[in-house]
């Protein structure tokens, strides 16, 4: 079932009930980011990961999954400009990520929000950042509207403190969405939450990007989140001593999702394809990808 012919599906095949591969050097898609030959060594002799490369197209919604210590965060961090790679590139746009920038806005696992701030203040903190010309009433405005855009108009002037675990969670996003990035970078945003704040977010976050056609990179360890939320999904492996000596981790896989991108979280595992497209990301996890 995943061979080779699968490279050569057209856009038809991939609504059929069967997941669709990629090779990890041949992308599905011209990328508006591209990572080429990415690799990541804190000891040279044993790479966390290398050769990494794959593309990420305009408006597409692409999830990683591995276990823990496969470098996900990393690569999501190199993406961000947060940290360097040993060797490879990363380019966005046609131009070279080189250090942090607004056109990348990230979410994080913790909501990172200024607790003395409030909810208002947080996000125009970073608007401001963005334009620093504009007027307050400009800020406002468009603090307003992302802040309404996640359902919390009725909090805007509270503070972190006063607000609810996925309540902060979506003023991080709100903030993110305000500086209207070129690309959002979600770094296992919902993994604290309970599960029913968390399907609640992930339908709001859905809504949003269906809405704003953004482009999305996200980390997540769940794997019916990632098959609700992407349109791609990398599949990450770990570092390894094998007979030949050590492996380091790397892509092993691109697997794109067959299900109407129109799917809601109710009817996923109703839909075609699901069950197939589920079982061959756990059986990777549990079989391929070599946790440590």
């Amino acid at each position: 079932m995943w061979n080779d012919s699968h490279v050569r599906a057209d856009a038809a095949r991939l609504t059929a009930n069967t997941p669709v591969t990629d090779p990890v050097k041949e992308p599905a898609m011209s990328g508006y980011l591209k990572i080429e030959g990415l690799s990541k060594a804190y000891n040279l002799a044993k790479p966390v990961f290398a050769d990494v490369n794959f593309e990420i197209g305009k408006g597409e919604f692409v999830c990683i999954i591995g276990h823990s210590g496969c470098g996900k965060t990393t690569i999501l961090n190199v993406l961000a400009g947060l940290d360097t790679a040993t060797s490879g590139n990363v380019f966005m746009d046609g131009r070279e990520v080189a250090g942090p920038s607004l056109e990348r806005g990230v979410v994080f696992q913790s909501h990172a929000l200024m607790p003395w701030l409030t909810v208002r203040q947080n996000i125009a903190f970073a608007v401001k950042s963005r334009w620093p010309d504009w007027s307050k009433t400009q800020v406002n405005e468009q603090v307003e509207k992302n802040v309404t855009m996640v359902g919390l108009a009725h909090a805007i002037d509270k503070k972190p403190s006063q607000l609810s675990g996925g309540m902060k969670q979506r003023v991080g996003i709100a903030r993110a969405f305000a500086i209207e990035p070129k690309m959002l970078l979600l770094d296992e945003p919902f993994g604290a939450l309970d599960a029913l704040t968390r399907g609640t977010i992930q339908d709001e976050l859905m809504g949003i990007v269906r809405e704003t056609q953004q482009t999305v990179f996200m980390i997540t360890h769940d794997v019916d989140e990632a098959i609700l939320l992407s349109d791609r999904i990398l599949l990450m492996t770990n570092g390894q001593e094998t007979d030949a000596g050590y492996k380091p981790g790397g892509m092993a896989e691109v697997v794109v999702n067959p299900m109407p991108r129109s799917r809601t979280r109710a009817e996923l595992h109703h839909l075609p394809g699901y069950y197939d497209l589920r079982n061959h990301i756990v059986d990777f996890l549990v079989s391929r990808a070599k946790a440590h």
